[in-house]
């Protein structure tokens, strides 16, 4: 079994990517074209996403763990290397970086990897319908054409006032064509399987980015999923690890859930992080 991947840049320093819930590699082109040229970033898409879409659906984060483990151990056989993950992708980054830290040098996590308050009495697939919101609802949308499809993300609030070519990969990236339509190439028992895991795992992932054993670093968007603040990672769950040694927390300003890896000087900012280099 091998996750499909996609390398941005052609440097000898690699770094390993890893996206969002309904997402793929393509997420991170911006941030890829960002990075010093003796930089490369390894994306893949994870299993239910992008071209790995017909590999088994996940059964939880551990899933993508454990695919990700030799990836690492192949970009790593030169000495550890920089891990970022974006949303669920961080959150898969936290396990992974927990599991084999010593495989990785730095750890950024984009707007996720912080535990999310799950109240003791919530449905966790309430609260995931909730949360994804547009993007939960795309999966199971069906479109005339590759262009109707597109419009969907065009449409999006958080994506549609800040279009780019690099969205429009991105959506186009997405768009899987079928005798009975255009739809997303997401997986959607995979996406279940995965939010439902991550939102009921709260107090393992604190826990564990306590204590991951490399530097780590977490980039918050102000704004949320839909485009408008609160941003997805409370403050309060921020603020918890101001004082903690080797977590730092930077709020990237104007940005959004999706923009903190698409708008382009959020984007520099990401790969900055990621390549070491100053603020």
């Amino acid at each position: 079994m091998t996750l499909h991947r996609q390398r941005y840049g052609a440097g000898p320093r690699p770094a390993l990517a890893v996206h969002g819930i309904t997402a793929s590699s393509a997420a991170w082109a911006a941030v890829g074209a960002a990075l010093p040229e003796e930089w490369s970033l390894v994306a893949v898409d994870l299993r239910g996403r992008g071209h790995s879409r017909d590999l088994p659906s996940s059964t939880g984060l551990q899933s993508h763990v454990d695919d990700l483990v030799p990836v690492a151990e192949e970009l790593a056989a030169g000495g550890p290397v920089p891990l970022v993950g974006h949303s669920m992708g961080a959150y898969v980054a936290v396990h992974l970086a927990h599991e084999r830290p010593d495989l990785f040098s730095r750890v950024v996590l984009v707007d996720g990897g912080v535990a999310l308050p799950l109240p003791a009495d919530a449905d966790p697939d309430a609260v995931l319908a909730a949360t994804l919101g547009p993007a939960l609802e795309r999966l199971s949308r069906s479109c005339p054409t590759v262009e109707a499809y597109v419009d969907v993300f065009r449409a999006h609030p958080a994506l549609g006032p800040h279009w780019s070519t690099v969205v429009e990969g991105y959506a186009r990236y997405d768009a899987l064509e079928t005798p009975d339509g255009v739809r997303s190439r997401c997986d959607e028992e995979s996406v279940r399987a995965d939010g439902r895991d991550l939102l009921v795992s709260g107090a393992v992932f604190d826990s564990e980015l306590r204590s991951v054993g490399v530097p780590v670093t977490i980039l918050a968007a102000p704004g949320g999923m839909l485009g408008e603040p609160p941003g997805l990672l409370p403050v309060a769950a921020l603020t918890a690890y101001d004082e903690v040694p080797g977590i730092d927390v930077e709020v990237v300003p104007d940005t959004n859930h999706y923009t903190i890896v698409f708008a382009p000087a959020a984007a520099a900012r990401v790969a900055a992080v990621v390549s070491g280099g100053a603020a």
